[in-house]
């Protein structure tokens, strides 16, 4: 019987939620933040104003850079953040243009398949000021590009997840 990818799935988000709680909470060696426990100290404003982030940074959108490591690095992203994904336009008909498409599930992000997947930028919207996604809602996003039938993103690694998490908290 082979391995059940949603429950793998749900164990590395429990496992990243986690994490996350652990390192937004820098101030946890100091105890409860209470006259009682001997701090008292004002709670700052949050800060919860959306950033914009261009996807692999000034790699862009491209073949054979890490998307999930990348990912990892420059989480965690908010609701309301903004993700750009910038590309070139194929210059002639001989190459593979990207694409970003939305994959609705686990298994067809592990193995490409993007029978199901919606395409939320075509090959042409990359260029310039790039394509925009507004994460606006507290779900797993699962991106990848279907460029060369899914060459792209089965050996050039142009695939990552973000689950968002729901509002910045003061560090």
């Amino acid at each position: 019987m082979g391995p059940n990818y949603f429950q793998l799935f749900m164990l590395i988000v429990f496992c990243a939620s986690m994490l996350q709680v652990s390192v937004a909470n820098r101030n946890w060696q100091y105890g409860w933040n209470t006259p009682k426990h001997g701090h008292h100290r004002p709670s700052p404003p949050l800060k919860n104003t959306p950033k914009t982030i261009v996807v692999g940074g000034s790699a862009k959108w491209t073949f054979g850079f890490d998307y999930t490591d990348w990912a990892f690095k420059n989480g965690p992203l908010y609701v309301n953040d903004t993700l750009v994904f910038k590309y070139d336009a194929p210059k002639d008909n001989s190459t593979h243009p990207h694409s970003v498409y939305l994959v609705p599930n686990l298994r067809d992000f592990v193995t490409c398949n993007f029978t199901n997947s919606v395409m939320i930028a075509d090959g042409s919207q990359g260029g310039g000021e790039g394509f925009e996604f507004v994460i606006k809602e507290w779900k797993p996003y699962l991106f990848a590009c279907g460029g060369g039938d899914g060459i792209h993103c089965n050996l050039g690694k142009m695939k990552f997840y973000v689950l968002p998490l729901l509002r910045r908290w003061p560090y």
